[in-house]
């Protein structure tokens, strides 16, 4: 993935040469996938569900989690599903749920299986081969497969898993391929994949998760004095909007709440109301569809929150709010065109892919969850160095070998070291692994965030350490030619030398690995991964 661009020649001094030098602190850090000159943008947009209002985790997400079960047992589930609670351990984001087989599942950007687990029971080998005989899945199959991609999905994936755990080991029940028989009544996966969904859509449109959340702001939406801060600063530069899917008066107890600092708390800007930070506002935008055809916009009556009949069809007026529309009456209200807008948002497809793909803005995504990576990352260093180690190793089994070779090196045991690095790394991050890789290979997620996000960070505040000047320059993204091949010379493929320390460190990988999980059909996995 890209990384924070490097700066222009510097004088002779500390650090030249060494570019980790010059590096911002990685937690205040915005990563680069493709260059940007923050000079050139005209205009900031944001979302504001987990972007502006970013939700306290885990109690945001048990409270939603909850209200889920509640609404499940309301239609006839049984009621000891009550008794499960949220696990933040369990779900990351960019699973996918198999609505035939009942499994989740990860899977890098082709459709090849990383991770497979039934409720919470991990399959491995055989039994894995037994739904997949290819451990690949046609990601196109829509009606089968859906990808949970966004941080409400938490939730509903942690909910898929505790439902199938539930009928999995009830006695009631008798478990099959496609789901549950109960006497002459069969559940499928697919009706239970319906009924979450359903689940999901009553619980946000009735209201009753922002009822919830109205009613204890304090314990479930982070208040940060940064925040008109830093719009504060963006407005001076250039123009400033909102397009948020909310409806108008859950947006503006959100917001009343993130910019009143009137109650003796620090500061750093003068209090005023919070529509006076934007330039234009806009409610209900239903995206994805706001960046297709969009809705009729409308005018939002700010003292009743009542839409105003008819379409609206004025100019811009200060500090109005507005309803439904689309992106480009967004940017025709602010005289603004693709290139100029920098959204940022947390949703991989709402927000990110089609803005970029249908109207060409330049893109932030916000990843809460690299905070946390970022931590793993750095301090569990030397079990990605053991995989670049082992890497390393196999090379040169096979250094001398060529096609007229006999030998067959057994490789059998690299492989399980591998196999048993790559689960040590992925339960650094959780249950389910880390959001952007399984070992060295990575996610459908990373995938999508490298292909449509420009720019990527924990938090959009971020940007408070970056000056208004600043090129986003994007590292070199290498083909396998060339960051394996070193530049001046063939590449000889010595790799003897650079194994010792670390085969002083863990000895040789023939030796027998403790604690490495087999398959149950005694068979090898290609490439010792999930």
């Amino acid at each position: 993935m890209g990384s924070e661009g490097e700066r222009g020649p510097a004088a002779p001094g500390p650090g030249q040469g060494d570019p980790r030098a010059l590096r911002r602190d990685c937690q205040h850090r915005i990563f680069v996938n493709r260059s940007l000159a923050l000079e050139k943008i005209k205009c900031f947009g944001f979302d504001m569900d987990y972007t502006l209002a970013m939700y306290k985790s885990p109690d945001y997400e048990e409270l939603a989690f909850a209200l889920l079960l509640e609404q499940l047992v309301s239609i006839g589930y049984p009621h000891e599903i009550l008794a499960y609670k949220y696990d933040p351990t369990f779900p990351t984001r960019g699973l996918v749920f198999d609505a035939l087989y009942g499994n989740l599942l990860k899977v890098d950007s082709h459709g090849n299986l990383l991770v497979c687990a039934h409720g919470f029971r991990f399959l491995k080998g055989a039994e894995i081969l037994h739904y997949y005989p290819n451990k690949f899945i046609q990601r196109d199959d829509m009606k089968r497969f859906h990808i949970l991609n966004t941080l409400f999905n938490l939730t509903e994936a942690h909910l898929y898993a505790c439902l199938v755990d539930f009928f999995t080991n009830c006695s009631r029940y008798v478990n099959c391929d496609t789901g549950y028989k109960h006497g002459n009544l069969f559940m499928s996966f697919r009706s239970m994949f319906q009924d979450v969904r359903e689940a999901m859509d009553h619980v946000h449109l009735s209201g009753c998760l922002k009822e919830k959340t109205l009613e204890n702001l304090e314990k479930y939406v982070v208040k940060d004095p940064r925040v008109p801060l830093l719009l504060s600063r963006m407005k001076e530069v250039g123009k400033v909007f909102l397009a948020t899917n909310s409806d108008y008066n859950y947006t503006d107890a959100i917001m009343s709440y993130l910019f009143d600092f009137s109650d003796g708390n620090e500061a750093e800007t003068p209090q005023r109301p919070w529509r006076s930070y934007f330039d234009l506002i806009v409610v209900d935008t239903r995206k994805p569809l706001f960046f297709a055809e969009g809705t009729v916009l409308r005018q939002v009556n700010t003292d009743t929150g009542k839409l105003r009949i008819g379409t609206y069809t004025g100019p811009l007026q200060h500090c109005a709010v507005y309803s439904g529309g689309s992106s480009d009456v967004v940017c025709d209200l602010l005289g603004v065109k693709g290139k100029d807008i920098l959204y940022m948002g947390d949703h991989i497809f709402g927000d990110i892919l089609k803005s970029k793909k249908r109207q060409g803005w330049r893109t932030f995504l916000v990843v809460p969850e690299l905070a946390r990576e970022l931590q793993v990352w750095t301090e569990k260093s030397e079990l990605f160095e053991e995989l670049r180690s082992l890497d390393l190793f196999l090379a040169e089994l096979y250094q001398h070998l060529d096609s007229s070779s006999s030998e067959r090196p057994d490789i059998s045991s690299i492989k399980r070291r591998i196999q048993k690095v790559t689960h040590e790394m992925d339960m650094c991050y959780g249950k389910m692994g880390s959001l952007f890789r399984c070992g060295s290979r990575q996610t459908l997620f990373a995938n999508q965030l490298m292909r449509y996000a420009d720019l990527y960070a924990a938090s959009f505040l971020n940007f408070l350490y970056y000056p208004f000047s600043y090129l986003f320059r994007a590292p070199p993204v290498l083909m396998a030619h060339e960051s394996t091949v070193e530049h001046g010379r063939l590449d000889t493929g010595e790799a003897g030398p650079a194994l010792a320390p670390w085969l002083a460190r863990h000895g040789h990988p023939d030796q027998q690995v403790p604690g490495v999980p087999q398959d149950s059909s005694g068979e090898e996995e290609d490439d010792g991964e999930a």
